[in-house]
């Protein structure tokens, strides 16, 4: 109730903690495999949370009905609680009870030239003098959905102005679109999303949902989606044809070239931003990591050719498009960064169609036995090693490598700012009982490793305002990943079970990503986590990897 009290003066500290208290018991936020029906894990409904607040009559909840009232789509709801509001007869803010008046007056969007994705921008004002700026992030290389979405008290002249005078990267583009159109985007983006397993979630979404729906609603009806190019068979051999009479391509000419390029434009054209002619380190990632050795059933010698290929006709594309060199070779790194990964992948009978779909979530052993063919094929042994070179800092800390279990050992406060020490014990301290509670002490070392390299190497993200749960549900988040610990085979512990421990749902990935920069770590957060030392990996972790080597050895 004090928090309550505290928001009514501003409309996005009210409306911000209604969306985040709308969000909880949103069954958009449920898992779609959970046996509970009708009830978001043990969380109330939407109906028994608002009977909650109708049965208690007090100016708190009266604000709270109020808000609901003004952002439910329901009209039946709406009319209902506003007939509760109003026989209360409760003093509430103006800019409440003029709430229907606010307005969407101004659209745009914020996109970069290699369209991974797009941010969605709204203006709110509020005749009080009240203003908002809504964003929304669409992520069009995972299907246009709706990945991230916020909301900062400015209006959205002043917000993208500020935004871009801290922005000075020549490669974005903003743009006033249609209001109805934006209308028609956001909640395009905002639906896929509400149908997507597993969830994106971050420090504001899907909190910020519920409001971001709202400020979209205030927006005419009747516009355009994101429309999809549309490339035909024609199209299609246009292109081919053009990239292999290129000066790009002259080693590529032969019909494995022109098949792994039918290929590389099945999946430029019909996934992701559907243009094939834009490539961006992301979109190899999804490539190499994962499109070609789920989709495409061939034999090696022939998918091994992929990455030549692919490179071949990134330089092409982007010469068409007048991409600048340098994010040209931006993209052409990340095929270096991911090829090792991708060439041990099609040597290992990787699993395909629905047997992907069960190992991406875990239901599969990734270290089950391997077809004794496979290990005859030339160079495999190296390819497999990689990885494991990865994991602990080089080929030569790998032949090396012990199973000594780490010692039990305090923070280390040397190089931690004075300034940060507090934030940074809260963490500790957090990150310590969960240990106890459900790993053990060699964990708790690793952790308190961790954060000591991420308070040393970068305080200002203990500087920020941030949840202390958060940070330490990411360090121990990450610690886990380096050690196979949410792996069935291995550690075998669900990753929502350890976040649940702090009070937390959903992914802590985004935090995890920040802390791992920190610290100067790879920030691989997509799929495994590589912290390249061995005073991070557990000695059950260690010995895996002892075997993992001695069985690629040569």
């Amino acid at each position: 109730m004090p928090d309550i009290r505290d928001a009514l003066s501003e409309p996005l500290e009210m409306l911000a903690l209604v969306s985040t208290l709308l969000a909880v018991v949103d069954p958009r936020s449920a898992n779609p495999f959970s046996q509970d029906e009708g009830i978001v894990g043990d969380q109330m409904t939407r109906e028994m949370l608002l009977e909650g607040f109708v049965g208690v009559e007090r100016l708190e909840t009266t604000a709270l009905l109020a808000a609901i009232a003004a952002m439910s789509p329901d009209e039946t709801e709406r009319r209902r609680l506003e007939q509760v509001v109003a026989g209360r007869g409760h003093d509430l803010p103006d800019w409440l009870t003029g709430i229907a008046l606010a307005g969407a007056d101004r659209a745009a969007e914020m996109t970069h030239v290699l369209g991974d994705g797009t941010n969605a921008l709204i203006g709110v004002r509020f005749p009080t003098g009240h203003a908002l700026s809504v964003v929304l992030y669409v992520d069009h290389n995972l299907g246009t959905v709706a990945k991230d979405g916020f909301v900062v008290a400015e209006p959205l002249d002043e917000f993208i102005e500020f935004m871009r005078s801290k922005n000075d990267d020549p490669d974005m583009v903003w743009t006033d679109i249609d209001r109805a159109d934006a209308r028609a985007r956001i909640e395009e983006a905002i639906a896929t999303g509400g149908i997507t397993y597993p969830r994106f979630e971050t420090d504001t979404w899907p909190a910020a949902r519920v409001l971001v729906e709202w400020a979209a609603r205030l927006l005419p009806e009747g516009g355009a989606g994101y429309v999809r190019p549309e490339w035909s068979d024609e199209a299609r051999q246009t292109l081919t044809d053009r990239f292999l009479a290129s000066r790009h391509a002259p080693a590529l000419r032969g019909r494995d070239a022109s098949d792994l390029l039918d290929n590389l434009l099945w999946f430029g054209c019909d996934y992701g931003p559907g243009d094939p002619l834009r490539w961006s380190p992301t979109a190899v990632e999804i490539l190499l990591d994962d499109w070609i050795p789920r989709k495409i059933v061939a034999d090696v010698a022939y998918l091994e050719q992929a990455p030549d290929v692919l490179r071949a006709f990134i330089r092409f594309c982007h010469e068409e498009q007048g991409i600048r060199p340098k994010l040209t070779a931006e993209t052409l790194a990340a095929v270096d960064r991911w090829e090792p990964e991708y060439q041990a992948t099609i040597r290992s009978s990787p699993p395909q169609g629905p047997a992907a779909i069960l190992a991406a979530i875990g239901a599969l052993d990734p270290d089950g036995p391997w077809p004794s063919e496979l290990f005859a094929q030339p160079g495999r042994d190296s390819l497999m090693r990689e990885p494991l070179e990865r994991a602990v800092g080089g080929a030569q800390t790998l032949a090396t490598l012990d199973e000594v279990p780490l010692p039990d050992e305090p923070l280390d406060w040397d190089g931690v700012a004075e300034d940060i020490r507090d934030r940074v014990n809260e963490v500790a301290v957090l990150c310590d009982a969960c240990c106890e509670a459900l790993l053990d002490t060699e964990y708790r070392t690793a952790a308190r490793r961790l954060l000591a390299a991420v308070a040393s190497g970068d305080p200002a993200v203990f500087r920020r305002k941030a949840r202390p749960e958060t940070a330490a549900a990411a360090i121990c988040w990450i610690i886990g990943k380096a050690n196979e610990l949410f792996v069935p085979s291995a550690g075998g512990m669900a990753a929502k079970d350890l976040v649940a421990h702090f009070g937390l749902q959903g992914s802590v990935s985004q935090r995890a990503g920040t802390l791992l920069r920190a610290a100067g770590l790879r920030d691989d957060t997509y799929g495994t986590i590589a912290l390249g030392s061995p005073r991070y990996l557990v000695s059950a972790r260690r010995l895996r990897i002892i075997e993992r080597r001695d069985r690629y050895s040569d």
